[in-house]
C-alpha cells in the first residue's frame, strides 16, 4: 500500500529501519504549540483570501484547539509511524473534522512549516532566557550592595595581585551577562522574519497573505526570499553561539565558587540547598550545583558545533539533515535555563567569609602596587623606576617574613630616600580600594554607583545609590 504522506509515488511503506532513522516525532512533539499557532494563522489567512470556505476555516481552527487540549490534557497518542508533530497534529485533526483538514496544507509545505515552528520556539526561548539573565542580574546586584566594601583579594594568573571589593567583582559578571542579553537581543530580532508562505522552497502560485501571517504569529515581516527562508538556520546557530558565551560565563563564576568555597580558602559558604555530602565521607560538603553549572558548557557548546558540521555542506534548499538542527538545540537551550536557575538561587543564598576575604586580600604584598603608585604621584618617579623600587621593597619585606606594613620608614628608606612617612597610608587594603576611584574600579562609592546604575538599567525604576556603612565590613565573621 502507498504511504498515507507521500502519496501514489511510493508503492510500499519505509522499512522498519527507515522509519526508525526518519522520525522525528520523539523530540520535536515539544513544537505543538507553536506548530498549531502556525496552522490557525495560515488557515486563518487562506479564508481572508479566498482561498479556503469559512466553514472550513472555523473547523480547522476549532479542531486545531481541540488537538491542543487533547496534548495539553495528556490524552494524545503520539505515532511514530506519522514521523513528526506536523503530521502527528494533521492526522487527528481529520479524524476530529473529516475532509476540511486536508485543505490546511494547500498553499505551504513542511519546509516552510518547521521553518517557522522553529523559529517561534527558539524566540519563546531566548525570551525565557532574557528574563532568566536579568533575575541573575539583579541578584548579583543587589549582592554587589551588600558586599560594597568587603574586601578580597584580586588575581591574575589565580596569584593574589591587588585588592578589590567583593561587590566589583559581582559586578564583573553583571556585566557579562549584559552582553549576554545584548547578544539574544541580536539573534531574537534577526530570527524575527516569518518564512511560512514560502512552501516547499519556491514560494506559492496562490494569492496568500504572507504579512497577514507574519503579524498574527509576531514577526517583524516576512521573509524576503523563499529559497533562504526554508534552508536558514542561522537563527539556531546565532543562539546557540549566544548560550555558548552566555555558558562560559556561568561556568567562570562556578570555577570560582567551587574554588572560594573549598576549605583552603574559605571565602564562601554554598547552602545546603545547593551542596551535597559524601555517601563515605561524612564532612563533606560538596559544591555540585556549582560544578553542573560548570559541565552545561560542553552540551551547549556542543550543540553548537554539531549544527555548524550539519550546516556547513548543504546546497540550498531543505535537506534531510537538518532535522538533527532540533534535538541538540533543546538540550542545550534547557542546560542553559537550568544553570541560570541554579546560579540565581546560589547567589541569593550565598554566605560571605568576610574575615577571611580580608585576610586574603591583605596577603601576598597586595598593595605593592599602591607603593609605585605612590612614588609617582607624591615623589615623581618615572613608573619603571617606581617598579623597580617596589620590587625591592618587597623583596625585603618577603626576606623578613613580614607584610609590607611591617616595615618600618627606615626600611623603606634603607631603598629610596625620597620615600617619607606618608607611604604608610597607602599600605592598607582598606586605603587601597578607596584609591581606586577611576571610572570603573573597585573604590566602593564606585560600586553603589554601578549596581545603582544596573538596577535603574533593569527595571526601569529610578535607583539612588546606596549609603555606605561606616566601619565597612572588615570585623569579620559570617555575613
Amino acid at each position: 500500500m502507498s504511504n498515507r504522506m507521500w502519496g501514489g509515488r511510493f508503492t510500499s511503506g519505509p522499512d522498519a529501519i527507515m522509519e526508525e532513522i526518519n522520525a522525528s516525532i520523539g523530540f520535536d512533539h515539544r513544537l505543538y504549540r507553536q506548530d498549531i499557532a502556525g496552522s490557525i494563522a495560515h488557515a486563518r489567512m487562506l479564508a481572508e483570501a479566498g482561498i479556503l470556505a469559512a466553514e472550513d476555516r472555523d473547523a480547522i481552527v476549532s479542531g486545531l484547539e481541540a488537538v491542543q487540549a487533547e496534548i495539553e490534557q495528556q490524552t494524545f497518542t503520539f505515532s511514530r509511524a506519522l514521523e513528526d508533530i506536523h503530521m502527528n497534529v494533521e492526522s487527528r485533526l481529520k479524524e476530529l473534522i473529516g475532509e476540511p483538514a486536508g485543505r490546511l496544507h494547500t498553499a505551504r509545505s513542511r519546509n516552510d512549516q518547521i521553518a517557522t515552528d522553529f523559529r517561534l520556539y527558539v524566540r519563546d526561548a531566548i525570551d525565557t532566557l532574557s528574563a532568566q539573565i536579568e533575575a541573575l542580574q539583579l541578584a548579583l546586584v543587589a549582592r554587589a550592595e551588600e558586599e560594597a566594601e568587603t574586601i578580597m583579594p584580586g588575581f591574575t594568573h589565580l596569584q593574589s595581585a591587588q585588592p578589590v571589593t567583593f561587590g566589583h567583582h559581582l559586578l564583573a559578571y553583571v556585566e557579562m551577562l549584559g552582553r549576554d542579553a545584548g547578544r539574544f537581543a541580536d539573534a531574537r530580532r534577526r530570527l524575527n522574519g516569518s518564512p511560512l508562505g514560502a512552501a516547499a522552497l519556491a514560494g506559492t502560485s496562490f494569492p496568500i497573505d504572507r504579512q497577514m501571517t507574519a503579524e498574527a504569529l509576531g514577526f517583524d515581516r516576512p521573509s524576503a526570499n523563499s529559497l533562504d527562508a526554508v534552508s536558514d538556520r542561522d537563527f539556531v546557530l546565532e543562539t546557540l553561539a549566544a548560550a555558548s558565551i552566555c555558558a562560559v560565563h556561568l561556568s567562570r563564576f562556578a570555577e570560582e565558587l567551587v574554588i572560594w568555597s573549598s576549605a583552603q580558602f574559605g571565602f564562601v559558604r554554598l547552602s545546603d540547598k545547593f551542596s551535597t555530602g559524601s555517601s563515605i565521607m561524612p564532612q563533606k560538603r560538596n559544591p555540585d550545583a556549582a560544578e553542573l553549572v560548570r559541565a552545561k558548557i560542553g552540551r551547549i557548546l556542543g550543540a553548537l558545533t554539531s549544527l555548524i558540521v550539519v550546516m556547513k555542506g548543504l546546497p540550498l534548499t531543505y535537506s534531510k539533515d537538518m532535522q538533527e538542527d532540533k534535538e541538540v538545540a533543546f538540550d542545550a537551550l534547557d542546560s542553559l535555563s537550568l544553570s541560570l536557575a541554579a546560579m540565581t538561587g546560589m547567589v541569593g543564598d550565598l554566605e560571605v567569609n568576610r574575615e577571611n576575604m580580608r585576610e586574603a586580600a591583605s596577603s601576598g604584598f597586595s598593595t605593592a602596587t599602591d607603593i609605585a603608585d605612590w612614588l609617582v604621584r607624591v615623589a615623581n618617579v618615572p613608573f619603571r623606576e617606581a617598579h623597580h623600587i617596589t620590587g625591592r621593597v618587597v623583596a625585603l619585606a618577603e626576606q623578613r617574613g613580614i607584610g609590607l606594613e611591617g616595615l618600618t620608614i627606615e626600611d623603606f628608606k634603607s631603598i629610596d630616600e625620597r620615600i617619607d612617612n606618608r607611604i604608610h597610608k597607602v599600605l592598607g587594603v582598606e586605603n587601597s580600594v578607596k584609591s581606586r576611584t577611576s571610572y570603573g574600579g573597585t573604590a566602593p562609592d564606585n560600586v553603589l554607583a554601578q549596581a545603582a546604575r544596573w538596577k535603574e538599567a533593569l527595571t526601569g525604576e529610578k535607583a539612588e545609590p546606596t549609603q555606605r556603612k561606616s566601619g565597612g565590613h572588615g570585623d569579620g565573621g559570617i555575613a
